[in-house]
């Protein structure tokens, strides 16, 4: 059985950057291609804020790997990402996964 875990963008750019050109097919190499783009921090960093952001901040996995992968800006944008689950965050806990997003921003 194969053990499915959900990654960031970043991460999957890792995998797929360590395949050759042969092993790629059509879709991985276009799946590459967007990661490449849209990876807005390494690896690395991505799996570290995703752990800060599930322990710090009491998120699920889901909702910090969507976090690492859009990297948002402002208060609004984190409330628009999390407020598909329901749950009310207050505008300082908001303020504090904004806080933690900006520890990992690459400049």
């Amino acid at each position: 059985m194969i053990d499915a875990k959900p990654i960031t963008t970043a991460e999957a750019r890792r995998f797929l950057e360590k395949a050759s050109e042969d092993q790629l097919g059509e879709f991985q190499r276009r799946t590459r291609d967007y990661t490449v783009k849209f990876s807005k921090v390494t690896a690395a960093k991505a799996e570290k804020l995703v752990r800060d952001l599930c322990e710090k901040h009491q998120l699920d996995r889901k909702d910090a790997i969507q976090l690492a992968n859009s990297m948002p800006s402002s208060i609004e944008e984190i409330r628009t990402a999390l407020s598909v689950k329901g749950r009310v965050f207050t505008t300082d806990q908001l303020q504090n996964i904004l806080k933690t997003l900006s520890g990992y921003k690459t400049t």
